[in-house]
Parts: structure tokens; C-alpha cells; sequence
């Protein structure tokens, strides 16, 4: 596959960024450069799936609402299960963690997060490679989110993998 059409304009596939539980990540160029999210079916052990596309489309807006800073959702393709989001170019969480160029604020930056979607008894997948620095800014760029769970909270979980 070399491109994928949404909404009548095709974007040329120039890499793969990730693969995650639910689909995976192109970078794409399409007057400008996108991420074009492709929901796969594949098995999971350890996770339940309902509908995908609902699921990224409510959580999406779910978490929009809260004020997470997140790529906008610019297009979807219900019968494709495609998702377009804006681009956000910068070095993940774990690139830094690996990296050891980590630092104190991202967490700070999670940290306040967290307060927000605690308060609104909501997890977010914390895995380091769902967040990108973008001058200085933390972005989560997955659109996954959970009912709240102390066992699966930042502080339970998530900050394992945050720190070298």
C-alpha cells in the first residue's frame, strides 16, 4: 500500500511510526504531513475490545473535553477504519527516557493531567511511546481512555516506565 484516500484526497504513506493494541501509526504527506491511524484486528491478551472506531472517536472527544492536550482528529473512515490526525513532531517519552533526557516537568506535565482525568474517573494509556514533546509541551497522541482504576493509574503503572 502507497497511500490512503480519505474524504477524497490521498495521503502518500512515507513511514510507519508504531504499532500499538488497537492499529497502526503511518506518517503521511498529503499537503502537509498527517498521521493516518489504520484499526487492525489483531489478537491482545491482555485487553478487551469493543468497537475501535467508536471507541477513538468517543474518546477523542471525551478527552478533548477535559482539556488533554492531544492532536486534533481532523477525518475518519468508518468503513476503512481510518482515523487522520494532525502531526505533532517532536521525540516521544520513551526516546527521552532512553535517551536519559528526561525531565522533571514532562512528569509535572503528566502529574497535572492525571488531576484532571482522576477528578473525571479516567485513565489514559501512560506507556512512554503515546507522548511527544513538542517545544516543551507534553502531547498524548494515542485517543485511548479507560474508567479509572488505581491499579492502572500514572502513579501505579504509567511513571515505571518514565523514569530511566
Amino acid at each position: 500500500m502507497e497511500f490512503f484516500e480519505i474524504e477524497g484526497k490521498r495521503y502518500h504513506i512515507k513511514s510507519l511510526l508504531g504499532k500499538g493494541k488497537g492499529g497502526y501509526s503511518y506518517l503521511v504527506e498529503g499537503n502537509g504531513l498527517f498521521v493516518v491511524k489504520k484499526i487492525h484486528h489483531e489478537p491482545c491478551d491482555y485487553y478487551t475490545f469493543g468497537n475501535k472506531m467508536e471507541a477513538e472517536i468517543f474518546c477523542y472527544n471525551k478527552l478533548s473535553s477535559l482539556g488533554v492536550v492531544m492532536p486534533k482528529m481532523l477525518a475518519f473512515d468508518l468503513n476503512q477504519e481510518l482515523i487522520l490526525k494532525e502531526y505533532i513532531e517532536g521525540d516521544t517519552v520513551m526516546e527521552l527516557v532512553q535517551r536519559k533526557e528526561m525531565k522533571e516537568d514532562y512528569v509535572r506535565q503528566m502529574r497535572n493531567i492525571c488531576k484532571t482525568l482522576y477528578a473525571n474517573h479516567t485513565n489514559i494509556d501512560y506507556y512512554p511511546t503515546n507522548f511527544v514533546v513538542k517545544e516543551g509541551i507534553l502531547f498524548y497522541v494515542d485517543y485511548e481512555c479507560n474508567d479509572y482504576d488505581e491499579k492502572w493509574n500514572f502513579e501505579n503503572w504509567g511513571i515505571k516506565y518514565w523514569l530511566p
